[in-house]
């Protein structure tokens, strides 16, 4: 059976939510049980992220592609798997799970549900790292996708997105929904608002970048829904 919108919209709402708790959580902790160390900081926030992104993308692939993330939706639209409608209500769904799943990071830790974060990141080479993070995530995405191996996705956007974390100067946030999720938490993972549309900008662009970069590579390829395949066959 075919997952129905309502379906679809709920497992990106609740698997965006998922991921940004991971990275905002992981965040939190990273920098209770290592104080002063950001490098260790990092290393535990890339690898909790990597994980769970691993674990969500196989959990939500089934019924809603797995997007998780804004960008991966607009470059699915535009290479035909998914419909207007279908993106208008994924975008906003995303967007609130992640907004959401920052608030529960938060109370997690005993912190305020919103702090808006004070951590600014606006210069040009941040925004350089977001179009790079976010070229590389979808050229991955689609690479696996378009070129029929679409089962290693979980894993190859998993380690695609640990190895940005350290290679990207902007630490590889590579989502919109999750940028904003994460503008509503003081805290190590956090950006703050007014850095926010820069990123989401950069992002958009290195996306684009990779869809035109996609259709050149892949040209005979047909269009086909991302990141994990739907599975009709199976009631959901």
């Amino acid at each position: 059976m075919t997952p129905t919108l309502a379906r679809k919209v709920t497992a990106e709402a609740v698997g965006t939510g998922l991921l940004v708790a991971v990275v905002v959580g992981s965040g939190i902790l990273a920098t209770r049980l290592s104080p002063g160390d950001t490098g260790l900081q990092l290393l535990a926030n890339s690898t909790a992220t990597a994980g769970g992104l691993v674990a969500l993308i196989l959990a939500f692939g089934s019924v809603s592609g797995a997007h998780f993330n804004p960008v991966v939706s607009l470059a699915d639209r535009i290479l035909g798997g998914l419909t207007t409608g279908e993106l208008a209500a994924y975008v906003p769904a995303q967007i609130a799970g992640a907004c959401i799943g920052a608030i529960v990071a938060n109370l997690m830790f005993d912190l305020d549900a919103v702090t808006l974060s004070t951590h600014a990141r606006d210069t040009s080479g941040l925004l350089l790292g977001e179009v790079v993070a976010s070229f590389g995530l979808l050229t991955v995405v689609l690479g696996v996708v378009r070129s029929g191996r679409a089962a290693t996705a979980p894993f190859a956007v998993a380690g695609y997105i640990a190895a940005a974390y350290w290679f990207t100067s902007s630490t590889s946030f590579a989502n919109p929904a999750v940028t904003i999720g994460r503008s509503l938490s003081d805290t190590f993972a956090g950006i703050e608002p007014a850095s926010a549309p820069g990123f989401i900008a950069a992002q958009v662009i290195g996306g684009l970048l990779a869809v035109a970069l996609a259709r050149f590579l892949f040209p005979a390829t047909s269009a086909t829904e991302l990141v994990v395949p739907h599975d009709h066959t199976e009631p959901v």
